[in-house]
């Protein structure tokens, strides 16, 4: 008994001894595959993230950024299915990853992807003409509501991000406006400061040339506070004196869209351990900070459980709406 005894010590000591298992790190190049085209707002977000892994040296192999934008980023995605298991694929996209499937028949579903971090919030505004007689939301809205379906609001794209928010400020409210879709953030700035459409719900940086310019100027946030504050903008005003929509009446706490990372189904637990700790190491640095101060995003980091109650809360709420509008593809 003795003899076994100081052999079972033995042992456990051998394997104290022996070095933990390796935690898994790329040995190949990694390819950061953008939901979008180039120069858009996922794709600034994806080249902001590879610029500050390769000047901390972060990351043990190069990054190539590859843009597949078509079908809202549906493209990217089907892309993360095809290669099921890869960790060296990473897909940066927004909450298009999981709503898309529920607007229209798509070759991939949520469950072919899975969420490794999210690393800011959009914040959606309503904005209007500098010259608009609409001074609040409650304007806008008592307007469209005294003449159904002609106030033009502007958007990106249809039955994405900016027309679910038109139709959930409708639904809340009563109001009906015509909702217009342009290609993107940028051109409906553009529309909006050439006086084309009433209004729309671009995010901060989408209209922020055009209001420092004083061609347009915002209403109200989407948001339970008010943004943080900033040097002025325009007139003396910065973002920390936009009103929240809910100060002015309307009835919505909050509305935010997230820029999200994810890797294809099946990609072992320790490579996406391996990428969070590297966005976490992102979002602490100066770098990224500075690029959230110039887009006017508002700082977020989620994982793990809190992602995955980011992801199901939002997916609930927003499919709602579709199906309200007689959006749903199922």
């Amino acid at each position: 008994m003795k003899y076994l005894t100081t052999g079972v010590i033995a042992a456990a000591a051998l394997l104290t001894a022996l070095p933990a298992a390796a935690q898994w790190v790329p040995d190949r190049p990694v390819e950061f595959v953008v939901a979008s085209g180039p120069g858009g707002g996922t794709d600034n977000f994806t080249r902001t993230i590879q610029a500050i892994l390769t000047k901390d040296g972060a990351m043990p192999v190069p990054m190539v950024v590859l843009n597949k934008g078509a079908g809202s980023g549906a493209e990217a995605f089907l892309y993360a299915k095809q290669n099921k298991g890869d960790p060296n694929k990473v897909i940066f996209g927004t909450n298009n990853v999981y709503l898309l499937p529920y607007v229209a028949k798509l070759a991939y579903s949520k469950e072919d992807l899975q969420p490794v971090a999210a690393l800011a919030m959009d914040e959606f505004l309503i904005w209007v003409k500098s010259d608009s007689p609409y001074q609040t939301a409650g304007d806008l809205i008592e307007a469209a509501k005294a003449a159904p379906g002609t106030i033009a609001f502007g958007g990106s794209q249809s039955k994405d991000t900016d027309e679910t928010l038109v139709a959930l400020i409708e639904q809340v409210s009563g109001a009906d406006f015509k909702y217009v879709p342009f290609n993107g953030g940028g051109e409906v700035g553009v529309q909006l400061a050439g006086g084309h459409v009433a209004a729309n719900v671009n995010n901060p940086n989408e209209n922020l040339g055009q209001w420092q310019a004083g061609a347009v100027r915002p209403l109200c946030v989407f948001s339970t506070e008010r943004m943080a504050a900033s040097d002025p903008v325009y007139d003396g005003k910065g973002w920390q004196d936009i009103p929240t929509c809910k100060e002015q009446g309307l009835d919505i706490d909050s509305y935010k869209m997230p820029r999200t990372v994810w890797v294809p189904a099946d990609v072992p637990a320790d490579a996406v351990t391996f990428y969070q700790d590297m966005l976490k190491k992102v979002s602490d640095s100066a770098e990224w900070k500075d690029y959230l101060a110039k887009t006017s995003q508002s700082a977020a980091f989620l994982t793990g459980d809190e992602l995955k109650k980011f992801i199901d809360d939002g997916e609930t709420k927003t499919v709602e709406v579709f199906k309200a509008q007689g959006w749903s593809a199922e």
